[in-house]
């Protein structure tokens, strides 16, 4: 059981480099101690859930609150839930950030949209170019992306390689 858990909520546009951050937060945190570690991505959660493809604000709401929900039943158990989810909507970070309060650690991965689009990990840019996909968030959805006003860490990965950012997330969530 966990005495001190810590909710790591990556934040922010597809391809930005959320989950590849998360990937590279847990082994930095392994290399340090052996911590118990959960990640939880957002496109396979949605997936385990079976919501592929729904992408309205109400979609996105529950599928939100189902992983703030799942936190709530496992965070006894792990040192760090690192969770890399768009959630474009403030409502749902605020929420988790009042339920968690100082467990709560916020990290909006910041990327500018060109390089977003020419790095098109996923390939959903070049479908939202074509028009097949309608609802890409930050590209051609009617949901934008909301920032919150209360402090969080920002790290931008279109300036800053995937170690600096990482070690950046790692130090501010050790402090």
């Amino acid at each position: 059981m966990s005495i001190n858990p810590k909710i790591v909520w990556l934040t922010g546009l597809s391809g930005s480099g959320k989950t590849t951050l998360s990937n590279t937060i847990k082994i930095k945190l392994l290399k340090k101690n052996k911590y118990k570690i959960l990640l939880i991505d957002g496109d396979i959660f949605r997936k385990k859930k079976d919501n592929k493809n729904k992408f309205t604000k109400k979609e996105i709401i529950q599928n939100n609150l189902r992983i703030i929900k799942y936190i709530k039943q496992v965070i006894k158990v792990y040192d760090f839930i690192i969770v890399s989810v768009i959630s474009p909507l403030k409502i749902t970070r605020q929420k988790a950030k009042n339920l968690f309060g100082e467990k709560y650690y916020e990290i909006y991965v910041k990327c500018k949209l060109k390089t977003l689009v020419k790095r098109d990990t996923k390939g959903l840019y070049s479908l939202a170019k074509k028009k097949i996909i309608k609802n890409l968030i930050g590209f051609n959805s009617k949901i934008k992306y909301e920032m919150t006003n209360y402090n969080k860490l920002v790290v931008n990965t279109s300036k800053h390689s995937i170690n600096y950012c990482s070690n950046a997330i790692v130090k501010h969530i050790l402090k």
